[in-house]
C-alpha cells in the first residue's frame, strides 16, 4: 500500500483535540499526537499541531495517514486455521504458543509473519510497522479467536467497537477449585502490578492507575478439583480473564503466571505435558465495519484442553 489514505469525519466529544480525535476516528491517542507533530491533522481548514487544544463537538476534521513503512517482521509460510476471510477483515483461530506479534524474544514465528504471507500486502497498515491489522490480541499461550483488519476502514470501525466494548467475546476456562457461586461478576480496576512489572494486578477501586474491568463467569461443569467456567468480557484488558480468576481464588490450571495448580492435579498436567494457561478464546461477534451485518464466529475447545476435561471428568 503506497497511497496516503485519508481519515475523515465530524468531532463526537467535546475536549482536548488528541482525545476527541482517537475516540472518534478510532486511532490511539499517541498515535493522533504523532500525526499532529507531522501537520497531518485539519480541523476545518486549519492544521491542527496543539494536541491540548480544546474542540467543540461537531467540527469537521481530516487526518492523512502516511503509507505505512515496509513492515520490519517478513512474511513466513506458517499454516494459519483461518475461520472467515473476505477482502475487509481476516478471523482466525489461533493456537496456543504462537505469538500475536515480533516482539523481543519473538522476532518472528508469529501470527503477523504468517498474515504477511497468507495476505500478501493486505493488511491495514494502521497499526503500526511491527503489527499491521492487528486490531487486538491474545496471550501466546491462549488459543482461540482473534481479528485482524485488512483495509484502513475495517480497522477503525473494528478498533471503534472494542474501544465502546460491543465487541462479544466468550471465553472458555478450567480453574482450579470450585467456585462458591454457579455464576457471578468479577470487576474492578486491573494495572501493573507494583511487586512485578510483567505481572498484571487488582488494584483499589480508588486508584488512578489501571483501567476498570468486567467478567461474567459462569460454572459449566464441575470437575475433580477444577471447574469448566465460560467467561464473558464487558472489557479486554491484559490478561483479564487470568486476573480475575485468579482474584476470587480460582486460578486457572497451567497458569504460572497468576497461580499455582492444586497439588493433586500436577501430576495429570506433566502427564500431559498441559504447560499452558487453560483458556480459550471460544467466541468472537462484531459487527462487520463493510456490510454493518452483525457476525459471530466460534472454535472448538483445542485438544489439549479437550484431554484435560475428560481427565479430571473421570
Amino acid at each position: 500500500m503506497s497511497e496516503r489514505e485519508v481519515i475523515t469525519g465530524q468531532i463526537e466529544t467535546a475536549g482536548r483535540i488528541d482525545k476527541s480525535l482517537a475516540e472518534t476516528s478510532g486511532l490511539s491517542r499517541e498515535r493522533v499526537k504523532a500525526l499532529m507533530a507531522q501537520g497531518a491533522v485539519l480541523v476545518g481548514k486549519t492544521i491542527a499541531t496543539n494536541p491540548s487544544a480544546k474542540m467543540q463537538a461537531g467540527a469537521h476534521f481530516t487526518i492523512t495517514l502516511p503509507p505505512p513503512d515496509e513492515a520490519e517482521a517478513l512474511p513466513q509460510h506458517i499454516p494459519l486455521d483461518v475461520v472467515f476471510e473476505d477482502a475487509h477483515l481476516i478471523v482466525v483461530n489461533k493456537s496456543a504458543g504462537m505469538v500475536v506479534h515480533p516482539a523481543a524474544g519473538n522476532p518472528d514465528g508469529t501470527l503477523v509473519n504468517a498474515l504477511l504471507f497468507h495476505c500478501a500486502g493486505e493488511l491495514s497498515g494502521i497499526g503500526g510497522v511491527a503489527r499491521p491489522g492487528i486490531v487486538h490480541r491474545i496471550d501466546k499461550d491462549t488459543s482461540g479467536l482473534l481479528v485482524v483488519a485488512k483495509t484502513t476502514s475495517a480497522h477503525e470501525g473494528l478498533a471503534a467497537q472494542f474501544a465502546d466494548h460491543s465487541i462479544h467475546r466468550r471465553y472458555l476456562a478450567i480453574c482450579a477449585g470450585h467456585p462458591a457461586s454457579p455464576e457471578g461478576t468479577i470487576s474492578g480496576r486491573i494495572g501493573r502490578s507494583d511487586a512485578n512489572r510483567k505481572k498484571m494486578a487488582m488494584l483499589p477501586d480508588t486508584s488512578s492507575r489501571g483501567k476498570h474491568s468486567v467478567t461474567h463467569f459462569k460454572v459449566l461443569e464441575n470437575l475433580n478439583d477444577c471447574s469448566l467456567l465460560e467467561c464473558r468480557l464487558e472489557t479486554g484488558r491484559t490478561h483479564q480473564v487470568r486476573v480475575h480468576c485468579a482474584s476470587i481464588g480460582h486460578a486457572l490450571l497451567g497458569d504460572q503466571t497468576y497461580g499455582r495448580t492444586p497439588k493433586s492435579l500436577r501430576p495429570l498436567l506433566q502427564r500431559l505435558g498441559f504447560a499452558r494457561q487453560a483458556l480459550h478464546a471460544a467466541e468472537l461477534g462484531f459487527v462487520h465495519p463493510a456490510t454493518g451485518e452483525a457476525v459471530r464466529f466460534s472454535a472448538e475447545l483445542p485438544a489439549d484442553m479437550r484431554e484435560l476435561i475428560d481427565e479430571t471428568a473421570r
